[in-house]
């Protein structure tokens, strides 16, 4: 047998294990590895080219692949059946800053320099010590920091606003083509979609991607770069309406001397100004 012909068979029969492999140890991201993920990930990438090209170790280095492999997994199963394994195998978070202090034996035991801490910080968008009340080195590495309240960037929910969960947009349109669960999950038809696409002057043929949020609005993004896509003005329109009818109502109630229509015109206009003020939240998103 050609010896190409070798390095194709094996090369393959390692694919399938490194494959099989990869797919037991699961989908962690590589800023989410622990260091001994990291060492296995290459140590079984090295044992695997060696499978593919060394004739006299083939059976010796798949042996210790498949090891590797079982082993790696056994370590990824019992953290999930026991905290103190966890602990032993992915290690502890380790705080660097607590109360706004920073915790200079903490920093010693992992090795970190002030400069070390700092960057950490500002790849956090924060350049300042002093805002921070927390700071945990997580066991990937990475450094997780809590703002001190007085920092911490502006919600609605500072300002006792209440707003809806938002739903995940559905993309109804991908390459072309016409994504028909999307739009009957969100109780829409074809013939919507391409009344819209009218309205927009472009055909499906040129959609790139097209999406619908909740409100029931449609983005486009066309293979086209260079045509211009009128961007949805539903809630704009609607915002401003309102606007219009509650000022049309108050004019209303001033030019009219019947005092009974004067009240009714001043009622309306209330109602319509209290549903101005509960649905801007919704609105001017």
């Amino acid at each position: 047998m050609p010896e190409w012909v070798h390095i194709v068979w094996r090369t393959l029969l390692s694919i399938a294990v490194l494959f099989t492999m990869t797919r037991l140890l699961g989908y962690r991201q590589l800023g989410q590895l622990t260091f001994f993920q990291y060492i296995t990930g290459i140590t079984i990438g090295s044992l695997a080219a060696i499978t593919s090209i060394d004739f006299e170790k083939f059976d010796l280095a798949l042996t210790a692949l498949i090891v590797w492999g079982l082993v790696a997994y056994l370590l990824e199963w019992l953290p999930l059946k026991s905290k103190s394994v966890r602990d032993l195998t992915d290690g502890k978070s380790i705080p660097l800053i607590k109360d706004g202090k920073v915790l200079e034996d903490q920093l010693k035991k992992v090795k970190y320099t002030a400069d070390d801490l700092l960057q950490q910080l500002r790849q956090k968008d924060v350049f300042k010590v002093a805002d921070v009340e927390f700071a945990v080195l997580e066991t990937s590495g990475n450094v997780s920091v809590y703002l001190r309240r007085e920092k911490q960037p502006l919600t609605p929910s500072h300002l006792g606003v209440q707003v809806p969960n938002e739903q995940e947009p559905q993309t109804v349109v991908i390459d072309g083509e016409v994504m028909y669960e999307p739009l009957a999950t969100i109780g829409l038809n074809p013939g919507w979609l391409h009344t819209e696409l009218a309205k927009a002057g472009v055909t499906i043929e040129n959609v790139f991607l097209a999406q619908v949020d909740q409100y029931g609005q449609l983005y486009l993004d066309l293979f086209d770069d260079q045509i211009k896509v009128p961007q949805p003005q539903l809630r704009d329109q609607l915002h401003a309406t309102l606007k219009k009818c509650a000022a049309d109502l108050e004019l209303f109630a001033l030019a009219t001397k019947n005092e009974q229509a004067k009240q009714l015109y001043g009622g309306c206009q209330q109602q319509i100004d209290e549903l101005i003020t509960d649905l801007t939240p919704l609105l001017k998103r």
